[in-house]
C-alpha cells in the first residue's frame, strides 16, 4: 500500500492527498481505530473537486438545507476506503469533531494565515481538508516541502486590509462584523464572489474557487451563523 493505491482509489473525484503522519497516543481521537498507525488527510485544491461533485448533484440539491458536498464526500471517500481497507473519518461528523486543523499542520506544508485558514505555499488559500484516511498498517509517507509560510515575505499582508468590514483589524476575526456585512446589500459582493479577504491573498491566485463554488461555502457558513433562512 502506498500513495499511487491512494491515488487511484481517489481517480475521477478531484480528491487528492493532502499529507499525511504517524499519529502517537495523543492524536488518537474517539471513534478512531486504536490500532492506527497512519493517518493520510483528503482534501482539495482549487475547482477540480467542485466540478465533479457539480456534475454529480443538480443545482437544487445543491442548495438544500443539508449540506450536499459533505454527503457527497462520505459516499465517495466511504467508498475508497472500502477498496484501500481502511477507516474514513470526516471533519464534518460530530460532535465531538475531529482535530483537523491540529492533523494538517502536523502532517505539514501548510501555515497559520493572518486571517486564520491555513495557507499553502502553492494553493494558496484555496484548498480544504475533506477527510482522513486511517490505516492500521505504517505506510511509507513523502516529507513535505521544506517551504516557510508565504505570509512571511508578504510586507502589504492585503487580506488584513480588503475586508469591507473591517472584521480583521483587532488582530481576531469579528465574526458578527463579517456576517452583519455579507448579509447586507452592500455585501453583494462578499456573497457572490466569496470572501474579499481571502481573494486579496497574492498566493495560489491560479486554485481560485469558482463563483459557484464559492457562493455555495459562503452560504453555508451564514447558515452555521444563523444569518441565512
Amino acid at each position: 500500500m502506498d500513495s499511487v493505491d491512494i491515488d487511484a482509489a481517489l481517480a475521477g473525484t478531484g480528491l487528492i492527498i493532502r499529507g499525511g503522519f504517524h499519529p502517537d497516543a495523543g492524536d488518537i481521537a474517539e471513534g478512531m481505530s486504536g490500532a492506527a498507525a497512519t493517518v493520510v488527510l483528503i482534501g482539495n485544491a482549487g475547482p477540480d473537486m467542485w466540478t465533479v461533485f457539480s456534475a454529480a448533484t443538480t443545482p437544487k440539491g445543491r442548495n438544500a438545507d443539508a449540506n450536499p458536498l459533505d454527503d457527497w464526500t462520505r459516499e465517495t471517500l466511504d467508498k475508497a476506503a472500502g477498496v484501500l481497507g481502511c477507516q474514513a473519518l470526516y471533519p464534518f461528523a460530530g460532535p465531538p469533531y475531529y482535530p483537523f486543523q491540529q492533523w494538517a499542520l502536523k502532517a505539514g506544508g501548510v501555515f497559520a494565515s493572518p486571517t486564520g485558514p491555513l495557507i499553502h505555499p502553492q494553493f494558496g488559500l484555496w484548498h480544504a481538508y475533506r477527510g482522513a484516511l486511517i490505516f492500521e498498517q505504517r505506510l511509507t509517507l513523502e516529507a513535505p516541502p521544506n517551504h516557510a509560510s508565504p505570509c512571511e515575505d508578504c510586507a502589504d499582508k492585503p487580506c488584513l486590509s480588503a475586508c469591507p468590514a473591517d472584521a480583521f483589524v483587532t488582530g481576531r476575526y469579528d465574526v458578527p462584523a463579517c456576517v452583519g456585512h455579507v448579509v447586507s446589500v452592500a455585501g453583494t459582493e462578499c456573497r457572490q464572489g466569496g470572501c474579499l479577504a481571502r481573494r486579496a491573498c497574492p498566493v495560489g491566485r491560479e486554485y481560485l474557487y469558482r463563483p459557484d463554488q464559492a457562493q455555495f461555502h459562503m452560504a453555508k457558513y451564514l447558515k452555521a451563523q444563523g444569518s441565512l433562512e
